[in-house]
């Protein structure tokens, strides 16, 4: 178990007492689940979570005396940026912390597991390091009394099983989706990107039904009241957990750990998920010709997949677009690399550490340039990390494959020195 640990959080954690505890004695203890909590105390959400979080843990706290074992562990992830801050806000917790100064191994988990807001308590099996669940906070409001440990993940069959509803009133069982393409749509009228992605999805759905493909969308309603879900449903013709169904709908926002809407999940015949980026798909693809939209390698930079640069490191290849097949031969330079990395990283049922685009020239395009203070040449080779504010730029007059993999090798290796955006 250190082993696996280790690698994520490194040799020492700290208490609330200053004391250091080594990773490898959370074993002793017989930790067998590790929340990592990403939060900062200056955070009104965070400051509300508290008292629930420190209710929660103390239960098998509890449980662990009685039964000599400790099965949980919670290690604080800051986003504190003054020491002082962080040593008052971690003398409050009753679990341990990354230490201040691991700033490094803090950015990495940020990016590791794609967090995008706080507060965020995602679940990892303490002896494989692997995700558990990535909604922790809807745990501990769904499952306060810990009956459910460990959380798992369960077939998609299993937890959207129950009836579904059609905008008519009309009621079916969750088993006729079996044998179809699913989008899991997370939305609600409330939000105003979500209003707009359904315009656009229900004519996807319409194009997908007509070319004859077995399709069905599910909508998981995030609206505040069912007055407001009904009302929204009736602009839709696909079907919908009942909004009086809180527990299922809170049970697939834990299994596909949402963070924000609009989502659309898109899962294939058997419930495995294709792509978590069904929003971006479809606007990407309007005729719905690449439908399932099985995930490609390398993305070509647009304004609709822009938004996806946020969500962790990103390797972009500046071209100049106004040579005919620049942008292509790009791609197909980089792909090689990305396959790999991208395999490489499957095979330990994780997600890869970078995304890859190529970008061409346009205003969105010129905007980040100027946003990141990045060099006009082309081609340019980088690396941007926004949620670092990191930039690493490889000015070369020709890129070649052997560049790429070596710019790529050296910044997984940590070898590659930042400069700030």
């Amino acid at each position: 178990m250190a082993g696996a640990l280790s690698e994520v959080l490194g040799e020492v954690l700290v208490s609330a007492d200053g004391e250091e505890v080594s990773v490898s004695a959370l074993s002793a203890r017989g930790v067998s689940l590790v929340g990592l909590y990403f939060g900062c105390s200056l955070s009104g959400p965070c400051a509300q979570l508290g008292a629930s979080l420190a209710a929660f843990y103390g239960r098998f706290r509890g449980e662990a005396a009685a039964a000599g074992a400790q099965r949980l562990e919670i290690v604080f992830v800051s986003a504190e940026q003054e020491q002082q801050q962080w040593q008052d806000a971690v003398r409050t917790m009753p679990w341990l912390a990354l230490p201040f100064n691991e700033k490094h191994r803090k950015l990495k988990l940020w990016n590791k597991y794609r967090v995008s807001n706080i507060p965020s308590l995602i679940f990892i099996d303490a002896s494989t390091g692997k995700v558990v669940c990535r909604n922790g906070l809807l745990v501990i409001r769904d499952d306060p009394e810990g009956l459910e440990f460990p959380w798992g993940p369960k077939p998609f069959s299993e937890v959207v099983a129950g009836p579904l509803l059609r905008n008519n009133g009309q009621t079916l069982d969750s088993s006729a989706l079996e044998g179809s393409h699913v989008g899991v749509y997370f939305s609600a009228h409330w939000c105003p990107p979500c209003r707009s992605l359904t315009r656009v999805l229900v004519e996807s759905y319409r194009k997908i039904k007509e070319a004859g493909q077995k399709f069905e969308i599910l909508f998981v309603s995030a609206d505040r009241s069912e007055d407001s879900f009904k009302q929204y449903f009736s602009e839709m013709p696909w079907v919908a957990v009942p909004y009086t169904d809180e527990a299922r709908r809170s049970r697939l926002n834990r299994l596909y750990g949402i963070q924000g809407i609009p989502t659309l999940i898109v899962l294939d015949s058997q419930g495995e998920v294709i792509t978590r980026q069904g929003r971006v798909e479809v606007l990407n693809d309007i005729e719905c010709r690449e439908f399932p939209w099985h995930p490609k390698p390398v993305l070509e930079l647009t304004d609709s997949n822009a938004v996806q640069l946020n969500e962790g490191p990103c390797l972009v290849l500046f071209v100049d677009s106004e040579d005919d097949g620049e942008s292509e031969a790009a791609k197909q330079l980089i792909q090689p690399i990305a396959e790999k990395i991208i395999a490489k990283y499957k095979a330990k049922e994780e997600e890869a550490p970078l995304l890859f685009f190529v970008a061409g020239e346009d205003d969105m395009t010129d905007s980040l340039r100027d946003y990141t203070n990045l060099p006009e040449a082309a081609p340019l080779l980088t690396i941007l990390d926004m949620s670092a504010r990191a930039k690493y730029v490889m000015d070369v007059e020709e890129i070649t494959p052997e560049i790429v993999e070596a710019f790529v090798s050296d910044f997984l290796a940590d070898k590659l020195k930042p400069e700030p955006i």
